[in-house]
């Protein structure tokens, strides 16, 4: 596997379950998992309810910490468990992103849907980079900061079919297709090279899980990206990926090219 872009070996995600006095149970969510995907391919995970498809994402994005295994992210080590090493993952959260299945869960209704996607934009200081300015020039640099800022937020509404007019409005203003382009325009602020798809057309109409499906498929076109698109919907995967992935009780069981 070694040259893939997105490497994953021999993954374990283990929960402790019971009480006080249940002993050292665990549950095995995620158990033994490998595989691998290429610059620009999108690779497809399916399984039924319950099989560790969301457990895996959320572990290769450290949101949990594994239980063992190994993952190589364009040669750079994300981790290694049973060598105990750990890349930093500040940087790299520039370039792995996450789309999550429920449009409304995933957005906080107290931010407007520019807060929302310009978040990311400010935790790492992507509008109108610069020296730190001073006496003076503070203000002018604010308002230039300030304007930078806003025009990458129209921009990214844009990538995902949506308008200026968008900016100020909240998550429950929104349908739930709009919420979900929102979703992907900030998850699309820091450039990503890498997508995590987590079933993020489940909670949608068919006519706008279409729309949502093709805005995926132009985005990858569009910008190179990488896919691991996450899904119990078989002609979902069969739009966007090039290989498909079965998983069943925290394992993969199967591997195919989609035809």
């Amino acid at each position: 596997m070694d040259g893939h872009f997105v490497e994953v070996n021999h993954l374990r995600q283990y929960f402790p379950v019971g009480g006080p006095g249940g002993g050292r149970k665990c549950a095995r969510a995620v158990e033994d998992v490998s595989f691998h995907i290429d610059r620009g391919e999108a690779l497809g995970l399916v399984g039924e309810s319950g099989c560790g498809k969301t457990t895996t994402a959320r572990t290769l994005l450290r949101l949990y910490e594994p239980t063992g295994g190994r993952f190589v992210f364009d040669g750079q080590l994300v981790f290694d468990v049973e060598k105990r090493q750990y890349a930093h993952m500040f940087p790299l959260r520039k370039r792995m992103q996450l789309i999550f299945q429920d449009p409304y869960a995933s957005l906080n209704p107290r931010m407007t849907v520019g807060d929302i996607v310009g978040e990311a934009i400010d935790v790492h200081k992507l509008a109108a980079p610069g020296k730190e300015p001073r006496g003076s020039d503070l203000w002018l640099n604010v308002r230039a900061r300030r304007l930078e800022r806003r025009e990458q937020i129209i921009h990214l509404l844009e990538l995902v079919k949506l308008n200026e007019s968008y900016v100020n409005l909240y998550p429950h203003e929104l349908s739930g297709g709009q919420r979900q382009r929102v979703g992907i325009a900030r998850a699309l602020s820091l450039h990503p090279d890498f997508l995590i798809c987590d079933e993020p057309v489940s909670a949608l109409d068919m006519s706008v899980q279409a729309q949502i499906l093709e805005l995926f498929q132009e985005l990858q076109e569009k910008f190179g990206l990488t896919y691991l698109f996450i899904s119990h919907d078989l002609s979902a995967v069969r739009r966007i990926a090039d290989r498909v992935a079965v998983m069943r009780e925290g394992r993969i069981v199967d591997m195919r090219e989609c035809v």
